[in-house]
This record gives C-alpha cells, sequence and structure tokens, in this order.
C-alpha cells in the first residue's frame, strides 16, 4: 500500500465529515462547517470544539440569522453548555460581529462572499475581515476543507499539516507553505489514495498527525510511527 493510503487508512480525514457534515452537499452544510471552523479557530480541544458545535447543531442554531436571534447572553450559555467556558465570552461577542458583517456585507451567503472574491487571497482576506478574531488560522481550518469545492478555496499548506509531510519523508524541509502546497500536490497525483478520500482528506489527516504526534515529544503512539524519518 502507498504512504498516502496508509496515512489515510490510520487517520481520519476532513475534520467536517467526522462532524457529519458533506461539505459538498451545498450552501447549508458549508455554513455548519463556518460555525464549527469558528470553533475550531480558538486555542481550545479540538474534541470541545467538536462538542460544542454539536450544541448549536441539535438546536438548529448555525446560521447567520439564528446565531444573531439568540443575542449575547444565550450564546454564552449555548457555549458553556459544549465546555467552551474559557472564551464563552469573546466567542459570543465573535459570533455575533461575523454573523452580522455577513448579514450586512453578503445578505447571510458564503457563498455570495466567495463569488465575489477576485481570487484566493481576496476569499481569505474577507472571511478576517468579517471580524476581529477570524485571523489566518481560522480562515486556514475552514477554506483547506473546501479545496475542490470552492474553486478559489486554495489557502497554502498548515504548519502542521508540513510539519507531518516532513517527518514522513513527504516534503522536503524548509520549503515555504506556498511550495509545501505544491509538492504536496504533486506527491498527491504521483501515488493516489484510494476513492472515496480527495486530497482535502490528506490535508486533514496530516493536521491531525501534526497536532497529535509530530508537534509533541510524548503522547500516544503514533500511527504511523514506522513511516516516520525523526526516529
Amino acid at each position: 500500500m502507498e504512504l498516502l493510503s496508509l496515512v489515510l487508512a490510520r487517520l481520519p480525514g476532513r475534520f467536517a465529515t467526522e462532524l457529519g457534515i458533506d461539505v459538498q452537499a451545498g450552501p447549508e452544510a458549508r455554513q455548519k462547517w463556518f460555525l464549527a471552523a469558528i470553533l475550531y479557530g480558538a486555542r481550545i480541544s479540538g474534541n470541545l470544539a467538536a462538542r460544542t458545535y454539536r450544541v448549536f447543531r441539535d438546536k438548529g442554531i448555525y446560521t447567520p440569522e439564528a446565531i444573531l436571534e439568540q443575542g449575547w447572553d444565550n450564546l454564552v450559555v449555548l457555549l458553556d453548555a459544549g465546555g467552551y467556558a474559557r472564551y464563552d465570552f469573546k466567542t459570543a461577542t465573535k459570533l455575533l460581529k461575523v454573523m452580522g458583517s455577513l448579514k450586512e456585507q453578503y445578505q447571510g451567503s458564503l457563498e455570495r462572499l466567495h463569488d465575489v472574491a477576485a481570487d484566493g487571497l481576496d476569499l481569505e482576506q474577507r472571511l478576517q475581515d468579517l471580524a476581529p478574531g477570524i485571523g489566518p488560522a481560522t480562515a486556514n481550518i475552514f477554506l483547506r476543507e473546501l479545496r475542490g469545492v470552492w474553486p478559489k478555496a486554495n489557502p497554502c499548506l498548515s504548519s502542521l499539516a508540513q510539519l507531518a509531510g516532513e517527518h514522513l519523508g513527504l516534503l522536503a524541509p524548509g520549503l515555504g507553505p506556498g511550495a509545501a502546497l505544491a509538492a504536496l500536490e504533486a506527491e498527491w497525483r504521483r501515488q493516489p489514495a484510494a476513492v472515496p478520500h480527495d486530497f482535502a482528506d490528506l490535508e486533514a489527516a496530516l493536521v491531525r498527525l501534526g497536532r497529535d504526534h509530530c508537534r509533541k515529544p510524548l503522547g500516544p503512539p503514533c500511527p504511523m510511527e514506522a513511516y516516520c524519518g525523526r526516529r
């Protein structure tokens, strides 16, 4: 089995898929993923971010209109219910600002935001301009899972994915983020993984590997330890 297929056999792909979101299904699904990406963007564990997203989803609160209707106090309650207590006040404020800007500037439509963006860089900037706190990391989390779905979604490779790629020998050390993305895409074309996975699944799997194993000197056994070049 090729190395990329092994990565995808041993690690989950898209974070959105893990949440039950098919980002290819349409605008509603991508709006759900946008909310989840904002929650993942804080310095909080992925498990707590996922749990908090599910609190919102189960109550049907993920559209700009539904979030704005909650008001600040109710958003804090929802965030606390998911375990987001450390960032509840700040995130409630951010969600109101983000969704308010999305309504005012793009009629509440992420698809419209994408369509009016001139290119990938403009798309990233427009997302960040929605509110303070939507920085490059959150924009990258959101857009990297939309590669191949939105034509202009093409952010640079995540630093965590790049670190994992280096440890596996997929990427030469010291590449810039853009060059690292091009090199990994070339490797994907050379040894494509089995359907139904796509490149966005590979990137997400490498992010998980980098976050949970490559970045930490100690931790649970690495599923790719036998293939790691830093041993």
